[in-house]
């Protein structure tokens, strides 16, 4: 009876083996893919065939007096089904009905309940259950005896088994590649003759079919929490937004948010925080949100967001000028164009190496006034309300001053007041005067000489007479003049064409000596005279009698009594 017992335990573990490799393939040519985890079902119904090893005996009482003993067969055909109801992912309670009937009066039937205990993994089910209920349990049948009636006793049964998820219809169907039982039947016949006797046999059973599964008592997802900061970099000042976004919420419930942070206060008990920056330090910050719909695993969730506090950054300045090269005194426009990264106040000064600079807003104007020629530096100053600066520079160039314009000098002046007989002779007192006209005009060889002669108003007379008198005074002028510079040509060896000569009204009996040096021009520098016609006028020598009065047709009529020294 022990080798069909292990025979029979055999068959059928090959069985249940083989089964479960033809689906495992037929699964695996189904998808390439892992197979999605199957739903964890509520309520799993076993149907299937059941096979049934007891092992024990009955002993008969006899008519004789004697007794005989008889022992169970094996039962290779039989039934079972099962139901079990889920209160967890792991727990439940079971029932459950199984036929083994032989034919011969000695089958067994059995009705039970029980715990199980299931260990879902993925596409796999094992489990193992205990199960108490009540057996219908027939004797053995050996002739010439009678055949023990059946008898409903106790039963006892503890085992396992195996499930395998077939990928169909979301994985509701399920295949049991073996369950594996023993089981205790007790069954009391009786102290009738031939039909009489207790049985306690000890049975092994072994079992395989169809599962099918059903409603779902997979948790729910946990919540899941994600949270963001808007924007991720801030100046002080600047606010923050954290915005929290949480999933898997049961609507059925009312979520709770909290917010925290270290350093940093967070205002807000909805899924939005707000933070206010403006005292905090430059750095990093991360602030922590929280949901909570309950107290359970995986009704609350965390998240996190980092945002950035960026240290204010300095203002930029750029410089420059407007001419950028101007004549001495005149000025230039000094433009300074500052940026603040932060949009901050800005406030604009401005420093000068020469001259003076004026101007408080974003330009300022240089005056070069008192300036010396070259580069004057000037810098633009800007600093915004947090007292942070730049500075920039821009040149201007100042034009060298064109030296100034030549102008007539004027030299000595010499006298006509001594030789009352020769009013327009050069005397020896001229001479020093004109030695020094002489020596300015060598050294300034490109210089031109003027002489003006002039010659005293007379005093008032008679109308008729007047005329008469201004013509000779003019003639005395030109004379005066004419014979200084042939003074200048012959004594001092002057050059001619260098000396002009020209009479003035200066009223006085002299004759005045200019310089003229190159692009100097003498009737601006010096006005009314008048140029002497030298053709008219010729030069007295210095040792000429005094003249007569004698009338000329000349442009000079000298003096009467002028005598010669």
């Amino acid at each position: 009876m022990h080798s069909r017992l292990l025979t029979s335990l055999s068959r059928i573990l090959l069985v249940g083996c083989a089964v479960g490799v033809g689906a495992s393939s037929m699964y695996g040519q189904s998808s390439t893919s892992t197979p999605p985890e199957a739903p964890t079902s509520r309520i799993d119904v076993f149907l299937g065939y059941s096979y049934l090893a007891p092992k024990g005996s009955v002993a008969t009482p006899q008519a004789d007096g004697t007794t005989f003993t008889d022992s169970y067969s094996s039962i290779n055909a039989g039934a079972i089904g099962s139901v079990a109801y889920y209160f967890n992912k792991y727990v439940g309670g079971q029932i459950e009905y199984a036929n083994h009937p032989d034919g011969n009066n000695d089958g067994a039937q059995t009705a039970q309940a029980g715990i199980i205990f299931r260990f879902p993994v993925q596409g796999m089910t094992p489990f193992v259950h205990g199960l108490a209920g009540g057996v219908r349990l027939g004797g053995p049948n050996d002739e010439p005896f009678a055949a023990h009636p059946y008898t409903w006793g106790p039963a006892l049964t503890a085992g396992g088994g195996l499930d395998y998820d077939l990928p169909f219809m979301n994985h509701r169907f399920g295949l049991r590649l073996f369950q594996a039982d023993y089981e205790y039947f007790h069954a009391n016949f009786g102290p009738e003759v031939y039909v009489g006797g207790r049985a306690n046999p000890g049975n092994a059973r072994l079992s395989t079919g169809l599962v099918v599964k059903f409603g779902n008592i997979t948790p729910p997802p946990p919540v899941q929490y994600a949270c963001s900061a808007s924007p991720t970099s801030v100046f002080p000042g600047e606010p923050v937004t954290i915005t929290g976004t949480a999933s898997n919420l049961n609507p059925k419930k009312t979520a709770t948010y909290t917010w925290s942070g270290q350093g940093v206060t967070v205002s807000g008990s909805s899924s939005t925080g707000n933070i206010d920056t403006a005292s905090l330090a430059p750095g990093s910050y991360t602030v922590t949100g929280h949901v909570a719909e309950g107290t359970k695993a995986g009704e609350s969730a965390d998240c996190t967001a980092q945002f950035t506090v960026k240290a204010f950054e300095p203002p930029t300045v750029s410089c420059s000028a407007n001419p950028s090269t101007v004549k001495p005194g005149d000025s230039s426009t000094i433009t300074a164009t500052g940026v603040s990264p932060q949009n901050r106040p800005l406030t604009y000064s401005y420093q000068a190496s020469a001259g003076t600079v004026s101007g408080t807003g974003n330009t300022a104007t240089l005056s070069t006034t008192g300036a010396p020629a070259g580069s004057v530096t000037v810098t633009c100053n800007v600093v915004d309300d947090k007292g942070q600066t730049a500075s920039s520079t821009t040149t201007v160039s100042i034009e060298q001053a064109p030296p100034p314009a030549p102008k007539t000098q004027t030299l000595c002046t010499i006298q006509f007041d001594h030789d009352k007989k020769r009013p327009a002779r050069v005397d020896n007192d001229a001479k020093g005067c004109l030695d020094d006209v002489a020596l300015n005009a060598q050294r300034a060889s490109d210089a031109t000489l003027v002489v003006v002669g002039n010659t005293a108003a007379p005093a008032a007379e008679p109308a008729k007479g007047r005329h008469h008198h201004e013509h000779m005074e003019a003639d005395l002028a030109a004379q005066r003049a004419v014979n200084t510079k042939d003074y200048l040509v012959k004594e001092k060896g002057i050059d001619a064409s260098r000396i002009s000569v020209r009479t003035g009204t200066t009223g006085t009996n002299e004759v005045d000596n200019y310089l003229v040096p190159a692009g100097a021009t003498f009737d601006t520098d010096v006005t009314g005279t008048t140029a002497v016609d030298e053709s008219t006028v010729k030069p007295q020598a210095r040792t000429a009698p005094p003249a007569h009065h004698v009338h000329r047709k000349t442009a000079v009529h000298p003096a009467p009594g002028a005598t010669s020294n």
